[in-house]
């Protein structure tokens, strides 16, 4: 190349950069507005949160219930109602106490409350969907009588109603067929999980334990996984010995008419097929016993 058509080169690229730039310090800029900046009181709150799930469940339920507290005096913030969003998400994950749950509830309230309403209203309305599921399926007491609380409420009811007339036909792993309507008679539980899910994971021993001790008195575990390829949830099964139902969901169909929007969940239809209990996280073995009783299965 001479030394011409090499200076024709380097005019060229420095246009398209020229051009380029722009565009690229603007995406540059959206993707950092979209990650919080944390001011010097938020960011270790933040860290503690991230550190929730390597904690004993005993240490784990005191040190929710204090950030919770800790949270609560923050100035009025969006960082604010991220922060306490992101408890919730991880309060619901077992058996915390009600005591914790509930202020973990309160502080959630307070801070979507104070957020200016005008900034991330995404937000703002993963809250609220957060608060009416505490409410509705946790039964903690949110102290909000907003319009978007109860918009949030009417559309639990509405999903729920959609879930009461839910059917699907789904193959599980070794190819066999299930279809949730043709159960009618058993108490049945439908599980959506995930093996990149770690909630999902530490439950699984807990079902594989009702499952075995009441898989003769008609219980039967449906447990649909968001993972599509066999060849990846095959193995992971078989390592952990798992021998319930395990099914597909190509698409994702099942997942989009239960309306789930997080993993783990669980649904539990009683023996005349009514949808009688459900969880929007990791349960305990003890919380599942519970769920079942509301089945007749004790």
């Amino acid at each position: 190349m001479n030394a011409a058509m090499r200076r024709l080169v380097h005019v060229a690229v420095a246009v398209v950069f020229a051009i380029q730039l722009p565009v690229l310090l603007s995406s540059l800029a959206q993707a950092q507005q979209q990650q919080p900046q944390w001011n010097a009181q938020e960011k270790p709150i933040y860290d503690q949160i991230k550190t929730l799930r390597s904690l004993p469940d005993d240490v784990r339920a005191k040190t929710t219930k204090d950030i919770a507290l800790e949270i609560r005096p923050l100035p009025a913030s969006v960082n604010k109602l991220r922060l306490a969003l992101y408890l919730a998400s991880r309060a619901t994950e077992g058996d915390f106490g009600q005591d914790t749950l509930q202020e973990v509830t309160t502080t959630l309230a307070e801070a979507v409350q104070q957020a200016p309403p005008e900034d991330k209203p995404a937000l703002s309305t993963a809250a609220y969907s957060e608060l009416a599921q505490l409410a509705r399926y946790e039964h903690m007491q949110v102290l909000l009588d907003s319009p978007q609380f109860k918009a949030a409420m009417a559309k639990l009811e509405s999903d729920d109603a959609q879930r009461q007339q839910a059917n699907f036909t789904l193959t599980d792993l070794q190819g066999k067929s299930w279809t949730l309507k043709d159960l009618k008679g058993k108490v049945v539980l439908v599980n959506f999980w995930a093996t990149w899910c770690p909630p999902c994971q530490k439950e699984m021993p807990d079902l594989e334990a009702l499952y075995n001790r009441y898989k003769d008195r008609g219980f039967v575990i449906l447990a649909i996984s968001e993972d599509e390829e066999t060849n990846k949830v095959a193995p992971f099964i078989a390592e952990r010995k798992i021998t319930y139902p395990i099914l597909l969901d190509p698409g994702q169909k099942v997942n989009k008419l239960f309306q789930v929007e997080g993993i783990p969940k669980s649904f539990v239809y009683g023996r005349e097929g009514k949808l009688v209990a459900q969880s929007i996280d990791m349960r305990t073995q003890r919380q599942f016993l519970e769920m079942l009783a509301q089945a007749g299965l004790q």
